[in-house]
């Protein structure tokens, strides 16, 4: 196994979320993730009000909007997720779908350089 499958396989979903917004800013993005709390218990949540599966980022420089869900190399859309994104691409927004081996091949950094 290569260094680069170890990363691939070790890269949490934090960890990618945490370098594409880097980037994005670097690049003049600007960014929108909703972050999960604590609540009362000690359970994790993020509190929406309609359907659930919204993406992970929502990333604005004009004239592009891009829409990205983030998953970990084995992580898998769930059909929540897939809808928002199937419909989101049939408006004409950008949608992709990440993963670590996305950021180790340079192609994250590419769709934000402007490369679609």
């Amino acid at each position: 196994m290569s260094g680069s499958d170890v990363r691939v396989r070790s890269m949490t979903e934090r960890e990618l979320l945490d370098a594409v917004v880097e980037i994005a800013a670097r690049l003049g993005w600007l960014v929108h993730h909703d972050r999960p709390a604590a609540n009362r218990r000690g359970q994790w949540a993020t509190h929406i009000q309609g359907d659930p599966g919204f993406p992970d980022l929502i990333l604005v420089r004009p004239p592009r909007i891009v829409v990205a869900e983030l998953k970990r190399e084995r992580g898998v859309i769930t059909p929540q997720q897939r809808a928002w994104l199937e419909a989101l691409a049939s408006c004409g927004i950008e949608v992709h779908v990440w993963k670590p081996t996305d950021w180790l091949s340079g192609a994250i950094e590419a769709v934000l350089h402007g490369a679609r």
